[in-house]
């Protein structure tokens, strides 16, 4: 019965969810898979295109949810 109660009150995450978070801190921290910008005067990476994007944040949610996965020794 506490379990039930335990679950109604703070439901549990997947590690989906978890990963997804994680995924997600780090693309909006880092800029992760975006790609360089230009200033004036200067040349950097090109921008990449929408389909690149979503492959690189693809990428960066499979190794999260590796590194949600493992066990604990």
């Amino acid at each position: 019965m506490a379990e039930d109660i335990q679950s109604i009150i703070s439901p549990r995450r997947s590690s989906d969810e978890v990963a997804l978070d994680l995924m997600k801190f780090i693309a909006v921290t880092t800029g992760y898979g975006k790609g360089g910008g230009t200033a004036t005067g200067f040349t950097g990476k090109a921008a990449r295109t929408p389909e690149e994007y979503a492959d690189a944040l693809l990428q960066l949610f499979e190794r999260c949810r590796g590194i949600i996965g493992k066990e604990k020794p």
